[in-house]
């Protein structure tokens, strides 16, 4: 996710600080110029790691009465790989998908074609609700059952026959609202909304840099994207450690655009198992937890019972 990155720059001390040290007012520029700033085909820059490599001599241009030095230093920047899997919050929600933060970057897109599937979006609510579908299994359990609830319907026409009229209309109302209630209630089960603030958990997909220039034409913006190549991907079995990445360019005009993209985006998928809400898979791993801890008590219960048996044969 962090990279160290060795950047080489002319660093201008203005005269006031001459009195410092040299390289206290070169690390006193860096630190002003560099953090929270886009390097474009690198990434966000966080901070300067270190002290500076190299500092050459100080050059005074015409005109101005500061020193300009070549400096060479190392920045940690922040840069995922494709296909890492990172950890962020959910902060913006929408018909085209949903946007997370990570705290310090929040231009973290997924799309709608990456969500989990089946996926929809409620207006209603203005969440993106993930609806797992169980039915084979339910339909598998009906399917064996059939016979003994076709039984238990013949009872209960047999019962109601045999009852007044009143009580009759009233067992069925019950009857149908139960049976309404037991509808409802899977259908609940089966719906999970990402809320927002909710911790998710999502696959970086491509990175894309944007450098916005004003040309004779307008105000261009031209786009960079780094992504796995797909193509070479199933060329090698499917191995994801053997793709290569692909870069591609685009152009547009934004003239007309009253938002500017942003200089640094990551699309990202939660289209796999495991990602999502980290509170959608955490119920799961208790229950195996909970499983294993089951198996290894019996386990040992089984060996006392054995040990005790030997001891009792002796």
């Amino acid at each position: 996710m962090f990279v160290l990155s060795t950047i080489a720059d002319s660093v201008r001390i203005p005269p006031a600080m001459f009195s410092q040290p040299t390289i206290v007012s070169v690390h006193n520029e860096i630190d002003k110029k560099y953090p929270n700033r886009v390097i474009m085909d690198l990434g966000l820059v966080i901070c300067r790691f270190g002290d500076a490599l190299e500092i050459g001599d100080g050059l005074v241009v015409t005109g101005d009465g500061a020193s300009h030095h070549e400096v060479v230093f190392r920045l940690v920047i922040f840069r995922p790989f494709v296909d890492e899997v990172c950890i962020g919050s959910v902060v913006e929600s929408n018909e085209d998908g949903v946007r997370i933060s990570l705290g310090y970057f929040e231009n973290i897109f997924v799309p709608a074609y990456w969500m989990l599937r089946p996926s929809e979006f409620d207006a209603s609510t203005g969440l993106w609700v993930w609806t797992p579908d169980y039915g084979e299994e339910e339909e598998e359990d009906g399917e064996n059952d059939e016979d003994t609830a076709s039984k238990k319907v013949k009872q209960e026409n047999g019962d109601n026959d045999n009852a007044s009229q009143n009580g009759g209309n009233s067992h069925n109302e019950t009857g149908s609202n139960s049976q309404n209630n037991g509808e409802d209630n899977p259908k609940n089960e089966n719906r999970f909304e990402m809320d927002l603030g909710s911790e998710i958990r999502f696959k970086v997909k491509a990175i894309n840099f944007t450098q916005v220039t004003n040309t004779a034409k307008g105000v261009q913006a031209t786009t960079t994207s780094t992504s796995l190549d797909r193509a070479s991907k199933m060329n090698n079995g499917g191995s994801k450690d053997h793709g290569n990445m692909r870069k591609r360019s685009s152009s547009v005009d934004v003239s007309d655009d009253a938002k500017m993209p942003a200089s640094m985006q990551i699309v990202a998928s939660i289209c796999d198992d495991g990602l999502g809400l980290t509170s959608w898979w955490a119920a799961a791993d208790d229950e195996e937890e909970e499983e294993g801890g089951d198996e290894e008590e019996a386990e040992g219960e089984y060996d006392e019972s054995e040990q005790n048996e030997d001891n009792m044969v002796l």
